[in-house]
């Protein structure tokens, strides 16, 4: 569980509505006709922009903002480079037995490579397509929620649009202007609060995510061509370590 996810979640929406039921006049926020213009239009022009199993998968996508657990560059490099002396004083078929208990699918496969005796190229170009199709992959379940946080605005713009003409309708009786106009209004409120309290969010969580993962695959990647090329652990390590920041690079040679 993402605590940061959660707590900004609960701090922007709670706060939001603390607010508002602290005051005069709260329930006026509560409006059901401008609920259903910003919901079911983003939602639908949302069906229009993508195909359905991609909007099916929201779900999916969402729950990797709150409970995917990301993998720190620094342990990863750490069991990279006793994969690597491993190999240098054993082989590569003795990492078989060690990549099988590693939680990480792409790991299994790139050294599944080197172990079956792939060309280096060969393994290299494999891993460079899966990199590249988990970047696409990321990208759309962000640009996703971009596209709702686009949208969501857009519908209560329209909504109030929809309010200011129905009161100019009905200017005959100048008391019930006030009013009107706080109804009209509404719907730009939900757009904006769904756009900047769930979905942008959500969005920017997503990339930050994205950018993780691709961090660490590309580690595995170079770990897996370093190891495939025969290079000296401490090489290998110098390599991993040029991914992550200086204050974040501790050798395991230097412990021994």
């Amino acid at each position: 569980m993402d605590i940061a996810t959660l707590i900004g979640i609960v701090a922007a929406w709670g706060l939001t509505v603390i607010a508002i039921a602290s005051a005069p006049g709260g329930e006026v926020f509560v409006d059901i006709p401008s609920m259903m213009i910003v919901v079911g239009g983003t939602i639908g022009s949302t069906l229009i922009n993508y195909p359905l199993n991609v909007v099916m998968s929201v779900l999916k996508v969402v729950k990797q903002a709150f409970l995917q657990r990301e993998t720190k560059p620094e342990e990863l490099i750490k069991f990279l480079v006793e994969l690597s002396n491993k190999a240098r004083r054993e082989g590569v078929l003795a990492l078989e037995g060690p990549i099988k208990k590693a939680n990480d699918k792409f790991m299994q496969n790139g050294f599944q490579l080197v172990i079956d005796g792939q060309e280096p190229e060969v393994t290299e170009n494999v891993l460079n397509i899966e990199i590249e199709n988990i970047d696409e992959r990321h990208k759309l379940g962000a640009e996703l929620f971009v596209t709702l946080g686009t949208l969501a605005p857009a519908y209560g713009m329209i909504g109030t649009l929809i309010g200011l003409v129905q009161m100019l309708q009905s200017m005959n009786d100048p008391s019930t202007i006030g009013p009107a106009m706080a109804v009209a209004l509404i719907t730009t409120f939900y757009g904006s609060l769904i756009a900047n309290c769930l979905c942008l969010p959500i969005a920017g969580k997503l990339k930050t995510r994205s950018k993780n993962e691709l961090l660490v695959k590309g580690l595995i990647a170079e770990a897996v061509l370093s190891i495939q090329a025969g290079d000296n652990p401490r090489i290998v390590e110098q390599k991993l370590h040029s991914f992550i920041a200086p204050k974040d690079r501790i050798s395991v040679f230097d412990k021994r």
